[in-house]
């Protein structure tokens, strides 16, 4: 990992639990569609509190380690997703034997790590034909209202590697080949506490001083009243989700 704030994660395991959004099924089947026929070992890197590992661990016949480098995060996991075995590790350092899987996936995760080490130590535990998957889900920021939420609690590292304005997408190296994308636009209803919750599991939130994460949440609550939105109702937050796949040459 190369930020301290890829480990903060698991001071606000419980807050990163409820309050961010889940990975489109249709999103995850796609990024692990190209598997050969009964290849279904898949090791979730990153895996936080288990938001990508409980899909795929629903698919069938599809057997799924997680993999994270904060015990916090783990335990919850371990909580919310039962009977999926943990390991704390990273992307660029695996707790896996040599070609033992035959996907790894990430959710919300890559931009934390050093893409050609990740991509050579996994294309060391991922058998040949194997799947490298990258998911993000990201506000979808063509909404005025929107930007002004996300210039409020600061952009994050996803959002630049994935949606900025320069962005090129995720670098991914050797040994994996041919990237393919593609993208699901949807709505997601929001109280204004579950936006501030999940605010709060944001790494920028995690490690700023007390008096600046005050200030945000006050600067949320501005555009709230603006907007009209009262304490228990919802508002529609849309998302894109943006999956990137690859494949491990022979």
């Amino acid at each position: 990992m190369s930020d301290a704030r890829a480990t903060s994660f698991g001071a606000e395991a419980d807050s990163y639990e409820a309050a961010r959004p889940d990975y489109p099924f249709e999103a995850v089947a796609w990024m692990l569609e190209r598997l050969p026929h009964g290849a279904r070992r898949v090791a979730d890197v990153g895996a936080g509190t288990g938001k990508l590992t409980r899909v795929i661990a629903d698919a069938p016949d599809a057997e799924v380690v997680a993999i994270d480098p904060d015990a916090g995060m783990l335990a919850k996991l371990r909580e919310t997703v039962p009977g999926v075995p943990t390991f704390v590790g990273t992307a660029e350092a695996l707790p896996l034997p040599d070609a033992s899987v035959d996907a790894v996936v990430l959710g919300q995760a890559w931009h934390w790590v050093d893409p050609a080490a990740a991509s050579a130590e996994i294309g060391r535990v991922v058998r040949p034909g194997g799947t490298l998957g990258l998911i993000w889900n990201i506000r979808d920021e063509r909404e005025e209202w929107v930007r002004r939420l996300t210039r409020i609690m600061h952009s994050s590292p996803a959002e630049n590697m994935v949606n900025g304005p320069t962005s090129r997408g995720p670098r991914i190296a050797e040994p994996f080949e041919d990237v393919q994308i593609e993208r699901w636009e949807w709505l997601r209803p929001m109280t204004r506490a579950q936006v501030h919750r999940m605010a709060d599991s944001r790494s920028y939130l995690i490690t700023a001083p007390a008096q600046e994460r005050a200030d945000i949440h006050a600067g949320m609550d501005e555009l709230f009243d603006e907007l009209g939105v009262q304490d228990e109702q919802t508002i529609d937050l849309p998302y894109v989700t943006h999956a990137f796949r690859a494949r491990r040459h022979d």
